[in-house]
This record gives structure tokens, C-alpha cells and sequence, in this order.
């Protein structure tokens, strides 16, 4: 039981790593950074989805 114990910890550990640690540094909110309000925001997700479905 141990050894499941400490198996369970080592992914825990990594989990909380990999999306609490990289992601502030490694992945930016760009929509934050680049519109101001959520209209804007929203807008420019709908125009993207529309123009890669064509």
C-alpha cells in the first residue's frame, strides 16, 4: 500500500506542476492582454472559429 501511496503523491505532485507552475509562465492569457472588455473578447473568438471553419 505503500508504494501506491507515494505513486498517487508523485502524480499529484506533477499535476499541480504542470498546470499551476507552467502555465502562468509558459501560457499567457492573450486574450486578457490583448482586448479590453468581453464584447471584445468574445468577438474576436467568434471571428476566428468563423474564418477556420472556411
Amino acid at each position: 500500500m505503500t508504494v501506491g501511496k507515494k505513486l498517487w503523491l508523485i502524480v499529484i505532485v506533477k499535476l499541480f506542476i504542470m498546470f499551476g507552475i507552467l502555465k502562468v509562465f509558459f501560457f499567457p492569457n492573450q486574450l486578457k492582454q490583448n482586448f479590453d472588455t468581453d464584447a471584445e473578447r468574445g468577438n474576436h473568438v467568434t471571428n476566428e472559429l468563423i474564418d477556420r471553419s472556411n
